[in-house]
């Protein structure tokens, strides 16, 4: 195929969430056509399964410019800036006018099955650059079908691959077996049916950042509520509790965030949580009356739970690139330029650099992975850094350089920096009360764990 042929091919997206939704609307404020397949039935899907927890960004930092052009010809209008969405809130005032301002340029109920170049597999050089990335899908009917495309930019998050309870990076031994009572995502606890599941039991938690403290916090609001029948949480950290392991507190420039921390160390200081620390979880037993024990490496057993939350992260899923030349960070899964930027033992999200399509670029001319996907299993991204990495990108694919060099960002420092706040409060950021403030004088500045 000759290159003007090539350049008329869409830029295929992969997923209709946040960051790719942004893409599309930068290619269209460009004048070169998306094509944005998501396997989901609606714009945000991934956001949609956790519709009821409120995000600590507000308004004004999850909304991209150049969707908001597309969108202003519609009559949208963006919600109180000051206000912080719902997950809810954010893909049905959003996302979906967003995807819905795009059209036909959004196809649902689309699963990419894999990526590759047209007549090239990953070991052919010959011509390999002058060819146009070729992308299995399948619909939902079963079909299947093949679509060129000039670039490729993979923007499918990393939500349907959580991390395993097992220590090791691998799932624990029995962890298959009994996931009837273990779940990998924070529950619902505004659902009465969930709400009864968890009252009167006894939970563990594992993991450290903010999807912990949000489950941490809802559990102990739980034990508040049905006081007398016996509500408790058990938080399971993989190592040593210190003063930065609930963020920023007060010093967070997202208020929100920091008092999503705060909200934690209330749960334990009032005593509806204990913490054991330096726990790595090598096994999970089913005891005789159901309920299951966690066993460590160091070969510690843990008293019977009734269920397990595990909030350890995610990871990318790069099963459908196997035929695509990435240059990823053998620790981090990340590109390979941006993995030094932000290495969690390194950096919070407020001390992340700016950095655009140079950072995210691979072997593979003109495939880009953004948004958490290009962050591999580092945890600390925001939205407004996908935004970047995108606008960075598309002008990368439409040649123009200096535009796409000129990256700009400034992130709010300190505190936790990925997953969402307390679900149930107000739109506006909560005050904290005098506990937390005493909390937060012994809170550090920054922690990039989640």
């Amino acid at each position: 195929m000759n290159a003007s042929a090539v350049a008329d091919l869409p830029v295929v997206v992969i997923g209709a969430g946040p960051v790719g939704l942004a893409a599309a609307a930068h290619l269209v404020d460009r004048g070169i056509e998306p094509l944005v397949l998501e396997s989901g039935p609606a714009a945000g899907a991934a956001v949609r399964d956790w519709s009821h927890v409120r995000l600590f960004s507000p308004w004004r930092e999850v909304t991209d410019a150049a969707a908001e052009k597309l969108l202003a010809p519609t009559g949208w209008t963006l919600p109180d800036a000051t206000t912080y969405p719902t997950g809810g809130d954010w893909a049905e005032r959003y996302l979906q006018p967003l995807a819905d301002a795009l059209g036909n340029t959004v196809r649902f109920g689309t699963t990419v099955t894999a990526v590759s170049r047209l007549g090239r597999d990953r070991i052919v050089d010959a011509e390999r650059e002058a060819q146009p990335f070729v992308v299995h899908v399948t619909e939902q009917d079963g079909n299947e079908e093949r679509v060129l495309a000039r670039a490729v930019i993979d923007a499918s998050g990393t939500w349907d691959n959580p991390g395993p309870a097992g220590g090791s990076g691998l799932p624990a031994l029995g962890e298959s077996a009994t996931a009837d009572r273990l779940v990998h995502r924070v529950p619902d606890f505004t659902d009465e049916a969930v709400r009864a599941s968890y009252a009167g039991k006894r939970t563990a938690v594992i993991g450290s950042g903010a999807s912990a403290f949000t489950a941490l916090a809802q559990l102990a609001e739980l034990a508040r509520a049905e006081d007398g029948r016996g509500t408790r949480g058990l938080w399971i950290l993989r190592r040593t509790m210190t003063d930065s392991t609930f963020g920023g507190g007060e010093a967070d420039r997202l208020p929100a965030r920091g008092a999503l921390g705060l909200a934690a160390k209330r749960a334990l200081d009032d005593g509806h949580v204990d913490a054991v620390t330096g726990f790595r979880v090598a096994a999970i037993e089913r005891v005789t009356d159901g309920r299951l024990v966690l066993v460590g490496e160091d070969g510690r057993r843990l008293e019977p739970v009734d269920r397990v939350i595990v909030l350890t992260g995610f990871r990318p899923d790069l099963s459908f690139l196997s035929e695509v030349r990435l240059g990823l960070d053998e620790r981090l899964q990340a590109p390979l330029e941006l993995a030094p930027l932000i290495d969690p033992n390194q950096h919070s999200c407020g001390t992340v650099a700016p950095h655009g399509y140079r950072e995210l670029s691979h072997p593979e001319q003109n495939f880009y992975l953004v948004g958490m996907k290009s962050y591999g299993r580092a945890p600390t991204f925001l939205a407004l850094t996908g935004y970047e990495q995108v606008r960075s990108v598309v002008a990368a694919i439409d040649g123009d350089l200096t535009a796409a060099d000129r990256v700009h960002l400034t992130l709010p420092e300190t505190g936790v920096c990925a997953g969402a706040g307390l679900h149930g409060r107000p739109e506006t950021a909560p005050e904290p009360d005098d506990g937390c403030r005493t909390a937060a004088s012994a809170a550090a500045r920054t922690n990039s764990l989640t």
